[in-house]
């Protein structure tokens, strides 16, 4: 059964509810809103009123939170916050064609699509870009994103998985630390990635190679912090050749060993059900696809160009 209408509290309520709460006092409220004292009182005697409820007991000159109104407040705070948030995203897309939101893998965002998207934009005149970083998959109900770039396997519920790449990994690191051959490379310092423990295990073992320190080394929560760790001189780290383009262009990083690993997890764009006949996301999608294979990914068997 749907609640009357009649009965949800306005935003002024909440408002005036909020500010007094804050303050201890109908009058210091009355002076944020602008508004008399009685103002606020009335306002906050029909709020009490819509929901039956006692929110302030009155004691002397100070007005204090009952029991009923602490556990309002934090509810109250929420929608108001999110009321704001509204309005200023309302303002924020005056004069718009379109607005495009996007939920990307925090390092993959910063260091690949960040750098290439003004070339999108430029094509959609009066589109505005609304990025936002999500390292694990989320509720597309309940953060409505329009499309999402997600690693891992192709699966996430409401929302259809469409191939983005493989990943390829290739060791590397900061110059002065040589190697050429993988044998060699076992008796460098390892640099680990902490959510991803096997993967200089994979590496040598696709190698042929023993290597009983695969899983000593620092450890780092992010590839961004494992990328400037392998830049600073501490040692030897796999990364994805699609986040270290501009590090290897600049010579920053080089490869130690010419031997990429392609691992059994890959990149996709996530589209949520409601949005797949969206000609914006469509468009980005494909965007993002054209992007990808223009990169020209490290393959197996070959080093980076």
């Amino acid at each position: 059964m749907n609640l009357s209408r009649s009965r949800i509290p306005d935003l002024a309520q909440l408002q005036a509810f909020e500010a007094a709460a804050r303050y201890e006092s109908f009058t210091h409220a009355a002076t944020e809103l602008n508004l008399s004292q009685s103002a606020v009182s009335r306002q906050i005697r029909e709020l009490e009123a819509r929901l039956g409820l006692e929110l302030f007991e009155r004691v002397r000159q100070r007005v204090i939170l009952s029991e009923n109104g602490k556990r309002l407040l934090a509810d109250a705070r929420a929608l108001l916050e999110r009321a704001e948030d509204m309005t200023l995203r309302a303002l924020g897309s005056r004069g718009l064609t379109g607005v495009l939101s996007v939920a990307t893998l925090p390092t993959f965002g910063s260091r690949w699509l960040i750098p290439r998207i003004p070339a999108f934009l430029a094509s959609e005149p009066g589109v505005q870009a609304s990025i936002a970083s999500r390292a694990a998959p989320f509720d597309f109900a309940v953060e409505p994103f329009d499309i999402a770039i997600h690693f891992g396997r192709p699966s996430w519920p409401q929302a259809s998985c469409t191939f983005l790449c493989d990943e390829v990994v290739i060791p590397v690191a900061a110059p002065g630390i040589a190697s050429g051959d993988p044998a060699e490379v076992a008796a460098l310092p390892l640099l680990q990635i902490t959510h991803r423990p096997r993967l200089w295990a994979q590496w040598f073992d696709l190698q042929g190679i023993e290597a009983r320190n695969a899983y000593n080394g620092h450890r780092f929560d992010s590839f961004s912090m494992l990328i400037s760790a392998a830049i600073a001189g501490l040692g030897v780290a796999l990364l994805p050749a699609c986040l270290i383009e501009t590090e290897l262009a600049a010579g920053q990083l080089q490869p130690v060993a010419d031997r990429p690993l392609t691992t059994d997890q890959c990149y996709y764009t996530v589209v949520p059900d409601g949005k797949t006949g969206n000609p914006l996301v469509s468009g980005f999608q494909d965007w993002l696809g054209a992007q990808m294979a223009e990169a020209q990914p490290v393959a197996p068997g070959q080093g980076p160009n």
